[in-house]
């Protein structure tokens, strides 16, 4: 019998890695089995550490810029233009084999599968009762987290919530609405956010928090359109008094101060040969430059566009930063080439980075709720421009009034503008896009500047099931419309 890719991947055989940063101190346990595995507290810390790890894999995390922001205006890949499988994103004829779409299923699958092992088993352990339900929590969060990321993505989704052994238990597992998994969705962050602590100690610091499942558990509403569930969520997090923005945009991302009061969720990198670094400063500086921009060299991945550069205001400190548009070479000639400085390392090795990768930071949590305040009314001297102004202040720019923003629907193009900027290169702006209706309208108007391949429709909004998916098992997995 064919071994089916997908349901192997629901089987928790294998479920432990290396080590992250702290709390990820975990030693690989090679002959580790259902069998013999889950027996004590120390087995279920190190699943859960697996599972944290799981995060950092290519098709949830560090290729997230792929789905994220070379599917939007905002970067380029490294050759635009050629037949290259981030290029199928750029310009939207996407194949139904390429493999981003593959690692994001796969991986995600991954990671379910070792959140589902650890809540079927974690009932029969002999342990700490509170830690336990932390324990169980923390999982919560990181299978909501990863549906969230699955239902943006493809829509419909198989919802898997048990431990599956057999491969052939794979057959009964179809897609479902959408409806269903942002309600599975919902449940699993509920459920995390009694529990979670809102602060660790030290040496669990990284770990989902109160304030990390009521955020994410915010987006989640916000992108249903549920604006008022979301606006009471994303305030909650607010109120909770742990986080803020750092005076300077560039202390944010300064990989010597990570897991500081405006990270709320960020995924664990470290650097040093151990298997967990960040690839991301190498992968996105300049390619052919040598060590002029980082040691080790750049892969010129995730080009920002003329568009992006061009849409920061005047004095607005976060460009800078952010990203050049020229570097210096070892011989000394100024080099023309857009790279995103962002995230910034001296690495072990090439690709071996400690940046953190951000998943929700407090600037993205008042931004969101400003927006869900919008929507539910606009009001031209009320929160939401207080929210707002707060982030533009902390970028050196202006605040924005009435005056600018004299409506309901110049607030959300104002909006849109700001998450570009402030969050440029996290990931977020296809989604957003997606979110907020704009991303056909958005596209369309730079369809030549881009040379798209086609006029987006609907069927662009979601990306293809992976073939290899809809070959296991015909019957209940079927392609998503527009792909072939």
């Amino acid at each position: 019998m064919k071994i089916k890719n997908l349901y192997i991947f629901l089987i928790s055989g294998a479920l432990l890695s290396s080590c992250q940063d702290n709390f990820l101190d975990l030693q690989p346990i090679s002959s580790a089995t259902t069998g013999n595995f889950y027996k004590t507290a120390d087995d279920i810390k190190n699943a859960v550490s697996g599972a944290y790890a799981s995060l950092q894999a290519g098709g949830i995390s560090t290729n997230n810029y792929v789905f994220g922001e070379v599917r939007s205006d905002n970067t380029l890949p490294v050759a635009s233009g050629s037949v290259t499988d981030q290029d199928e994103f750029d310009r939207f004829y996407i194949r139904t084999t390429n493999p981003y779409i593959n690692d994001r299923w796969n991986n995600a699958y991954r990671a379910i599968a070792r959140c589902n092992a650890i809540l079927d088993r974690i009932g029969a352990i002999s342990m700490d009762e509170n830690l336990k339900s932390r324990y169980t929590a923390e999982v919560k969060f990181i299978r909501g987290l990863v549906y969230f990321e699955l239902v943006r993505s493809f829509g419909d989704v198989p919802i898997i919530l048990k431990e599956v052994t057999n491969p052939d238990e794979g057959y009964a597992f179809g897609r479902s609405p959408v409806a269903d998994v942002y309600t599975q969705i919902e449940k699993d962050l509920t459920e995390a956010e009694a529990v979670l602590p809102t602060t660790y100690a030290s040496a669990d610091v990284g770990r989902a928090t109160k304030g990390a499942a009521k955020a994410l558990l915010g987006k989640v509403y916000l992108t249903q359109r549920k604006f008022q569930p979301a606006a009471t969520k994303l305030k909650e997090v607010i109120d909770l008094g742990v986080y803020g923005l750092l005076p300077e945009y560039a202390d944010v991302f300064d990989s010597n101060n990570e897991n500081h009061r405006e990270i709320v969720f960020d995924i664990q990198f470290r650097s040093g040969g151990v298997g967990e670094g960040s690839p991301w400063p190498n992968a996105f500086s300049p390619e052919n430059s040598g060590n002029a921009v980082i040691p080790f060299g750049g892969g010129g991945n995730n080009q920002p566009t003329t568009d992006l550069i061009n849409s920061y205001e005047p004095n607005d400190k976060r460009k800078n930063f952010s990203l050049a548009t020229s570097y210096v070479n070892a011989s000394g000639a100024t080099i023309p080439y857009n790279f995103i400085r962002k995230y910034r390392d001296v690495p072990a090795t090439s690709g071996d980075n400690d940046n953190n990768i951000p998943v929700i930071r407090y600037a993205d949590v008042i931004l969101m709720y400003a927006e869900a305040l919008n929507e539910i009314g606009y009001q031209p001297t009320g929160d939401a421009f207080n929210y707002l102004n707060q982030v533009r202040t902390r970028a050196g720019l202006g605040p924005l009034t009435a005056n600018e923003v004299p409506n309901q629907g110049a607030f959300r193009l104002a909006m849109e503008q700001e998450r570009r900027v402030e969050l440029a290169f996290e990931s977020h702006r296809w989604f957003d896009l997606v979110r907020t209706g704009r991303a056909i309208p958005v596209m369309n108007s730079k369809k030549d500047q881009f040379r798209l391949v086609k006029t987006l429709t609907e069927t662009d909004l979601i990306f293809p099931i992976p073939q290899s998916q809809i070959d296991i098992n015909r019957e209940k997995i079927q392609q998503n419309p527009g792909y072939n």
